[in-house]
């Protein structure tokens, strides 16, 4: 297993909005922030619960999300405020 910088929630949200945006179609979809999943020690212990569309398209912005989070997931991991 690859080793995670760990984030606290404010800032990995702020790079999971940075990567989101530059995704295709997404420039106006935001995140409204990350959230840590119970019982995961290690590695992609996070994921995006919910995120603003404004103009983008769903379809859009489901593709986005998967891609992000699987890209910052190996990455970063969330810390435990």
């Amino acid at each position: 297993m690859t080793e995670t910088i760990g984030k606290p929630n404010a800032e990995l949200t702020e790079l999971a909005n940075a990567a989101l945006r530059d995704q295709p179609g997404c420039e106006t979809a935001r995140i409204a922030g990350v959230q840590l999943l119970p019982n995961v020690r290690g590695g992609r212990n996070w994921e995006i619960p919910n995120v603003v569309l404004g103009d983008s398209l769903i379809s859009d912005v489901d593709r986005a999300v998967i891609t992000v989070h699987h890209r910052l997931g190996r990455k970063f991991h969330l810390l435990d405020d």
